[in-house]
């Protein structure tokens, strides 16, 4: 095995460099992994930006990317499930210890879950990285490397669709058409949803997400209003939707996800903006409409394989562009601009296929 490990370090904010490091060994319970396919989310971008999110602070260099796939080269001395060669997908977030949250399956609420690439855990874009066994799943045989990479931001969308309800015959309604929108609507429909309207400022985005099955597309302007964006979805629908899924973490957007939602509704809150925000919760409160917010996933992997593995949900076309990891400067500047949609880094040199 190559002794070489390059990985893509935040340094501080605005300090993002391609530093040598060792290959780490695994534990007991953990495999190292060679990685191959590695997204950049937003989140990545914003640290990169911001040096921090929230109450998250980056106080010391950082390896990024949560969003990953890769290969198995050495297996820990309790591990009976996985061997060399197979290929998996990374879950990020691994609880450290048994507490309340754990027991009841909601092991994403715990405040001690470590978590790629957000401060102080390091994530896994590099060459090979060591991670819990238990959050690691193997690929069927049809299922890519990218598609695997795909599952961490496909789980936000089956955990947001889970959250909210969504059934056979639900009408859904999306705001933002970026990545995790297009996910939401991929999760949406493929847990039986019959209409799904999805809108955004970007016609671009639009376009992707009719390609992938959204019935009806808003354009829309930062001029328009929620109430009259709202009575837009309701006559493009011919009725107000049960569940809309809240995207972008704009203002406006959340106030027109309220009024939007019919009565006995649910609106699932899953972009972060602002920390106080205006919305119009009497409204929400005198037609019972059901405010639920979405920290990350839990429990979403296998039925995020499953769904790929049997062409029930195809993520492919969300990736639109690639880049050896040596070039990941630039594909965090491409992330940036916005341009396209998922940006994938690949991250070994001798298997730059998808």
């Amino acid at each position: 095995m190559a002794q070489e490990n390059l990985s893509v370090v935040l340094h501080a904010k605005g300090d993002l460099r391609l530093d040598n490091r060792p290959v780490p060994e695994p534990g007991p319970d953990e495999v190292l992994l060679q990685m191959h396919s590695v997204g950049i989310c937003g989140s990545d971008v914003h640290y990169w930006q911001n040096g921090r999110i929230g109450d998250f602070v980056l106080r010391k260099p950082m390896v990024l990317g949560h969003e990953a796939a890769g290969r198995v080269v050495k297996v820990g001395s309790e591990v009976t499930h996985l061997k060399a060669g197979d290929r998996v997908a990374i879950e990020p977030g691994v609880p450290r210890k048994m507490d309340e949250f754990f027991k009841m399956g909601r092991y994403n609420l715990s405040p001690d879950i470590f978590f790629c690439a957000t401060p102080p855990d390091d994530g896994n874009l590099c060459r090979y990285y060591a991670h819990s066994a238990n959050f690691c799943y193997k690929l069927p045989d049809n299922v890519t490397f990218e598609e695997g990479a795909l599952i961490e931001p496909l789980s936000v969308g089956i955990h947001a669709c889970s959250r909210a309800g969504v059934t056979l015959g639900s009408t859904v309604l999306i705001c933002g058409a970026g990545t995790i929108g297009l996910v939401s609507l991929l999760a949406a429909k493929a847990m039986g949803a019959s209409q799904v309207i999805i809108s955004d400022l970007c016609a671009e985005r639009l376009e992707m997400a009719k390609e992938l099955g959204a019935d009806f597309q808003l354009t829309v302007t930062r001029e328009d209003g929620a109430q009259q964006l709202a009575k837009k979805v309701e006559d493009t629908l011919g009725a107000q939707p049960h569940v809309t899924i809240e995207c972008t973490g704009v203002e406006s957007c959340i106030q027109t996800a309220i009024y939007a939602t019919r009565s006995g509704g649910v609106v699932v809150l899953v972009g972060l903006g602002a920390a106080m925000t205006t919305v119009p919760l009497v409204n929400a409160a005198v037609r019972e409409v059901d405010i639920r917010g979405v920290f990350r996933y839990c429990n979403t992997w296998p039925m995020a394989i499953s769904m790929l593995a049997s062409g029930k949900v195809n993520v492919k076309p969300l990736v639109t562009h690639r880049f050896p990891l040596e070039q990941a400067v630039q594909a965090f500047e491409t992330s940036r601009q916005g341009l396209g949609i998922k940006v994938m880094l690949k991250c070994d040199k001798n298997d730059q296929n998808p």
